[in-house]
C-alpha cells in the first residue's frame, strides 16, 4: 500500500473541499442571515486539516494504484462526509448534535435525501444553499471532479474513476483521456443544471428556489429548502418540470454526452438500458396512476394523474422529491414505491438503487435458464442489444446482487434491535441503501425520531449505496491488505 499517495491525495482533495465551504457566506450576507461564521470555522478546520496531512509527503512523487484508489475513494467519502458537518454542527440553526450533523453532510454527499431537520422553511438560508450545495457535488461525484482537478495539481486519477463509477462496466471512457472524461461529464452536468433552474424559474419559483431544487434535482438528492419538499409550491407547472428533469438525471450521464456532441438523439433508443428504464417507469406510473383513480384518491381526475406520475418518478429514479404523504397512499402503492427503489436509474447516472442494467442482465439470465430446461445442451448467450455479454459481468452482476441482499438483511436486523418496527426499519434500510431518502412509518417525515444508533447504522448504509457496496467492503477483506 503506497501510504504517502494516499495520504497526499486525502490533503489535497480536503483542501479543495474546503473551498465549497465559501459560496454560503456570500449568501449570508446576500440574506443577512447572519449565519456566516459556521462556514468561515468550517472552511479553516477542513482546509488546515487537509494542509496538515499533505504537507508532510508533498514532495512525494509515487504513482497511485488502483488497490490505492479504492482506499483513498472510500476513505474521503467517509472523511469529507465528517467534515462537510462542520457548519452544520456550529450553526446555531439548526441545534444539530455531531451524530445528527454527520447524518445530514453524508446524506447530501451520497444524494440520499434523508433528514434530520425539521422546519426548513424557517432555516438560514445560507444552510439550506449548504445542504442542496452537498448534493450537486456528489451528485455527479465528488470524485469524478477531483479527477479533473487532480491531474492539474501532478495527481493521476484513472484509478479513482475505476474504483468510484457505478455500473457493471468500470473501464468504458467518453473521451481518450480520463481527465477529459471527468470534464466532458461535468460540463453535461452544468448544462443540466443550468437548465433545469432557468425551467423553474419560468414554472414559477424565485431564483433562489431555482437555485436549491435545481441542484438537487439534477443531483437526484431530494433535499428541498422547504418542509413540504415540491408540494411546497402546489404547482402543476413546477411538478411537470421536475418530472422531466429527473428522469433525465436517472440516464446514463454517457448517453448526454453522445448526444450533445454529435447533435442526436439516435443513442437514446438504440441503448437496450435505457429502452428498459423508460418501460419500468411507464408501467410503475401507469400502476400507481391506475389505483389512484380507482380508489379516487385525489378529488381531481388530474391530481390522481400528476401526483401519480411524480411520486413514480421520484421514487423509483431514487430522487426523493414528494408532493404528498405517498406513505398514506391506498393498497399496497406505499410498499410498490419503495419497492421500485431497488431498481434505481442507469448505470452513470447520479441515481441510486441497484442499476437497471443488472437488473436486465438478472433478468436475461433468468430467461436463459429457462431456455436451458428446455434446450440443456444449447449454447445460449445473453446479450444486451447486439453484444454478448462476458461471463465474468454475469457473474460480477450475481455477486453484487447476493451481496446487497446480505448487506439489507444485516442491515434490517440492526435497525430493528435499536427498537424500530418491522415497517420502520425496512424502509429506513431501503432509504439509506438506495440512496433514496424518504420511507414509511416512523421514518416517512425524516430520521428526526430514530435513536442515534439507527442513524449511524443508516450512515453506513447510505456509504454502501453510495459506493456500490463492493468499493467500500473491500477495505474489509484480508485479500485488499495481503501482499
Amino acid at each position: 500500500m503506497n501510504w504517502t499517495a494516499v495520504q497526499r491525495i486525502l490533503g489535497l482533495l480536503l483542501m479543495v473541499f474546503s473551498l465549497t465551504m465559501l459560496p454560503p457566506i456570500l449568501f449570508s450576507f446576500i440574506f443577512k442571515d447572519q449565519s456566516a461564521v459556521p462556514f468561515i470555522e468550517g472552511f479553516a478546520i477542513t482546509f488546515f486539516a487537509g494542509l496538515i496531512c499533505w504537507f508532510p509527503v508533498h514532495r512525494s512523487k509515487k504513482d497511485l494504484r488502483l488497490r490505492d484508489g479504492f482506499l483513498v475513494v472510500a476513505s474521503f467519502w467517509t472523511v469529507l462526509g465528517t467534515f462537510g458537518a462542520a457548519p452544520l454542527y456550529f450553526a446555531a440553526a439548526p441545534e444539530l448534535t455531531l451524530t445528527d450533523a454527520i447524518f445530514e453532510s453524508i446524506s447530501g454527499l451520497t444524494t440520499t435525501g434523508a433528514t434530520v431537520i425539521s422546519g426548513l422553511d424557517d432555516l438560514p438560508k445560507s444552510i439550506l444553499y449548504y445542504r442542496q450545495q452537498l448534493q450537486w457535488l456528489g451528485g455527479m461525484g465528488i470524485i469524478v471532479l477531483a479527477v479533473a482537478v487532480l491531474p492539474m495539481l501532478g495527481v493521476g486519477g484513472m484509478q479513482l474513476y475505476r474504483a468510484e463509477a457505478p455500473g457493471p462496466v468500470k473501464d468504458s471512457k467518453l473521451t481518450p483521456r480520463i481527465t477529459e472524461t471527468a470534464k466532458a461529464l461535468w460540463y453535461v452536468y452544468l448544462a443540466f443544471t443550468v437548465s433545469c433552474m432557468v425551467a423553474y424559474m419560468f414554472a414559477g419559483m424565485n431564483w433562489f428556489d431555482a437555485l436549491c431544487h435545481s441542484f438537487s434535482t439534477v443531483a437526484i438528492g431530494g433535499f428541498s429548502p422547504h418542509d413540504a419538499s415540491i408540494g411546497y409550491f402546489n404547482s402543476t407547472t413546477v411538478d411537470i418540470v421536475a418530472i422531466v428533469f429527473m428522469f433525465a438525471a436517472g440516464i446514463n450521464f454517457s448517453l448526454h454526452f453522445f448526444a450533445w456532441r454529435n447533435v442526436s438523439i439516435g443513442h437514446y433508443t438504440e441503448d437496450p438500458e435505457f429502452r428498459a428504464y423508460g418501460v419500468i417507469l411507464l408501467a410503475m406510473s401507469a400502476i400507481v396512476v391506475s389505483i389512484l383513480l380507482l380508489f379516487e384518491h385525489y378529488s381531481a381526475f388530474s391530481g390522481n394523474v400528476i401526483n401519480g406520475i411524480f411520486q413514480a418518478v421520484s421514487i423509483a429514479t431514487t430522487t426523493g422529491f414528494t408532493t404528498s404523504d405517498f406513505s398514506a397512499w391506498p393498497a399496497a402503492l406505499p410498499v410498490l414505491l419503495i419497492l421500485s427503489s431497488f431498481i434505481g436509474g442507469s448505470a452513470g447516472s447520479t441515481a441510486g438503487g441497484i442499476k437497471v442494467i443488472r437488473w436486465l442482465l438478472i433478468y436475461k439470465q433468468g430467461q436463459r435458464e429457462i431456455a436451458r430446461l428446455v434446450h440443456p445442451s444449447a449454447e445460449i448467450p445473453i446479450k444486451i442489444g447486439t453484444k454478448a455479454v462476458t461471463p465474468r459481468v454475469v457473474e460480477a452482476v450475481w455477486g453484487f446482487f447476493a451481496m446487497y441482499m446480505i448487506v439489507f438483511a444485516l442491515m434490517l436486523i440492526a435497525m430493528m434491535s435499536t427498537g424500530m418496527d418491522q415497517v420502520s426499519a425496512f424502509s429506513a434500510v431501503a432509504a439509506t441503501l438506495n440512496n433514496l431518502g424518504p420511507g414509511l412509518g416512523d421514518v416517512s417525515s425524516g430520521f428526526m425520531t430514530v435513536p442515534d444508533t439507527a442513524k449511524w447504522i443508516a450512515i453506513a448504509g447510505m456509504l454502501l449505496g453510495r459506493l456500490e457496496i463492493f468499493t467500500l467492503l473491500v477495505l474489509f477483506t484480508p485479500t485488499f491488505w495481503r501482499r
